[in-house]
C-alpha cells in the first residue's frame, strides 16, 4: 500500500483549505441576501456582519408575494424553461447525430458554418430586425425558436454520438430499423448522461435569461421573473411601487423598504434553480466527462 509523506499531508491539507475558503467566499454573497431577505429593513440598515436574522419577518415575502404580476412572470418563465429545454435537447440531438454521420453529404460544410458562428453574430439590430420579420417580437415563441440550437451542446452531443459503438445500430439495421427508429429507441436513450448534461444547461440559460425579453418583449404577460427583478434591482420605482401594497404602519416602522424587497424578489427570482441544481450536478458533471473524452 502507498503511504503518504508529510508533504502530500500538507499539500492536501492547504489545498482543502483553499477550497472550503473558496466555497464560502462564493456562497457568502447568497448566504447574505438570503439573510437581510428575512430581516426587518430598519434592522439591516444598522449594518454589521450579518450571519443570520437578527429580526426575523416574513413581511418583505409577503409584499412580494402580493404583487400579481410576479406570478405570471412566473408562469412565462417556467413554461419557458420546460419547453424551451425540450425542443433544444430533441433539435440539438438530432442535428448532432446527423452530424455524426461521416456519410452525411456536406457534413464538413455544415460544420464549418456552425464554427464560424462561435466567432461571429449577427449583430444586435440585424438580430431585431429578424425577429421582428419572423413575427416573434412580442412572441412566446422568441424565447423558444432562437435557443433551439447551440453549437457547443452540439459539440458535446456529437462527441458523445462518435463514441457509442457502430454495432449497436447495425444490429438495428439489419432487423430493418430506420434512421429514426434507432435514433429514437437506440441512441437518444443511450444518451441520458450527456442529455442530461445538455437539459440542465438550457434549462439554467432559460431560467437565468432577460436579454431577450428585454429585447423583444414590451407585454408585460409575457414578462418573465428575471426581467421582473432586473427591473425592481435597478429602478427604484419598480421597488417603491411595491411598497405601496405596505400598509402605512409597515413603512413608518421602517420594517419594510424598497431595498428589502429587492432582495425578497432576487431570492423568489432565483431559489429555485439553486435548489435544484445540486440533484443534477453529477448528470452535469459526467455527461461533459463523457462526451469530450473519446478511447
Amino acid at each position: 500500500m502507498f503511504k503518504r509523506s508529510t508533504g502530500d499531508k500538507i499539500f492536501d491539507t492547504f489545498l482543502y483549505t483553499f477550497l472550503i475558503l473558496l466555497s464560502l467566499a462564493f456562497l457568502y454573497p447568497f448566504w447574505k441576501v438570503l439573510v437581510m431577505a428575512f430581516n426587518e429593513a430598519n434592522d439591516t440598515s444598522l449594518g454589521g456582519a450579518l450571519l443570520w436574522p437578527r429580526k426575523f419577518t416574513l413581511q418583505n415575502f409577503k409584499v412580494v408575494l402580493q404583487n400579481h404580476q410576479i406570478y405570471s412572470s412566473y408562469l412565462i418563465t417556467i413554461s419557458r424553461t420546460v419547453l424551451g429545454t425540450a425542443t433544444t435537447v430533441i433539435a440539438t440531438a438530432l442535428f448532432a447525430y446527423g452530424l455524426s454521420k461521416k456519410k452525411l453529404m456536406f457534413r464538413n460544410f455544415y460544420l464549418t458554418l456552425c464554427f464560424i458562428t462561435l466567432f461571429f453574430s449577427g449583430g444586435l439590430i440585424p438580430s431585431v430586425i429578424n425577429m421582428r420579420d419572423l413575427g416573434l417580437a412580442n412572441n412566446f415563441l422568441v424565447y423558444i425558436v432562437p435557443a433551439m440550437y447551440g453549437v457547443m451542446a452540439m459539440i458535446i452531443m456529437k462527441s458523445f454520438f462518435n463514441s457509442l459503438p457502430a454495432s449497436l445500430e447495425e444490429s438495428a439495421m439489419i432487423d430493418g430499423a430506420n434512421d429514426f427508429v434507432i435514433f429514437f429507441k437506440i441512441v437518444f436513450p443511450s444518451s441520458m448522461p450527456v442529455i442530461a448534461t445538455i437539459a440542465l444547461m438550457s434549462a439554467v440559460g432559460q431560467w437565468n435569461a432577460w436579454i431577450d425579453a428585454y429585447i423583444f418583449i414590451s407585454k408585460e404577460s409575457l414578462m418573465p421573473v428575471q426581467l421582473l427583478l432586473q427591473r425592481v434591482i435597478q429602478s427604484s420605482n419598480a421597488a417603491s411601487e411595491i411598497v405601496k401594497i405596505v400598509p402605512n404602519d409597515e413603512i413608518l416602522s421602517r420594517r419594510v423598504t424598497p431595498y428589502s424587497l429587492q432582495l425578497a424578489t432576487l431570492v423568489v427570482a432565483i431559489g429555485p434553480i439553486i435548489l435544484i441544481y445540486p440533484f443534477f450536478q453529477r448528470f452535469f458533471v459526467k455527461g461533459f466527462l463523457i462526451g469530450a473524452v473519446k478511447e
